[in-house]
């Protein structure tokens, strides 16, 4: 399902050059779950969003279900993020101008994807239903992250990304929202991708890999 393969990425600074990520590689087989783990500057987020194709490589390959996004346009990445990948970032991200019930439906519905059944699955799952006509602004932390991951699964995406998913929740919510998401991407028969730092959260996934200075430097079995 993917399929990084000595990646490198660096920015430039005031300083001078920075290399982010020195020759990452890492495989993640369908229906399979990786938590990517490491300090606050080690990478976690950069591979990402490479992997998301929101950002391009210096060198190395990615390719998402067979596709290699260095031949793709921002066009092409774009698409093949609308139609195969799930996005759950920290920040929720959610549209402030439309009620739960139509941020559930926003990206399943640009994919062409919209399912009224799964999507009422899924708001039943994730305890959404009592508040879909709620805006952002009228929920918790917890209830819009909730509909954070109900928008990314809701077009059935085979990789789903998800960046510190529970950063923002204090522990209890964190572990029930964690739960939810590894329940339903489970159902989809999805593979997942997590950043995390939380190695608690880290060791409910199958596979753990530990970035440090921009290497994989170990890997640990769940």
């Amino acid at each position: 399902m993917l399929h990084v393969h000595e990646v490198c990425k660096s920015y430039p600074t005031a300083e001078g050059t920075v290399a982010v990520l020195s020759g990452v590689s890492l495989d993640l087989a369908p229906g399979t779950s990786l938590a990517l783990t490491g300090e606050s500057g080690s990478g976690k987020s950069t591979l990402l969003h490479l992997v998301a194709g929101l950002d391009a490589v210096d060198s190395g390959r990615i390719a998402v279900a067979g596709t290699r996004l260095e031949g793709l346009d921002d066009a092409g990445r774009a698409r093949l993020r609308r139609d195969r990948i799930g996005l759950v970032f920290q920040q929720f991200n959610l549209i402030p101008s439309l009620d739960v019930g139509a941020n559930l439906a926003f990206q399943a519905r640009l994919a062409g994807r919209h399912d009224r059944d799964w999507s009422r699955q899924l708001a039943e799952a994730l305890g959404l239903t009592p508040v879909l006509g709620r805006y952002p602004e009228q929920l918790s932390g917890g209830q819009q992250q909730r509909v954070a991951i109900g928008r990314a699964l809701a077009a059935r995406p085979a990789l789903i990304l998800a960046d510190e998913p529970t950063g923002n929740l204090d522990e209890a919510s964190g572990d029930a929202v964690m739960g939810l998401m590894l329940g339903l991407v489970a159902e989809l028969g999805a593979s997942l991708l997590m950043v995390t730092h939380s190695e608690r959260l880290a060791a409910r996934l199958d596979r753990r890999l530990h970035l440090r200075a921009g290497r994989v430097s170990e890997a640990v079995a769940a």
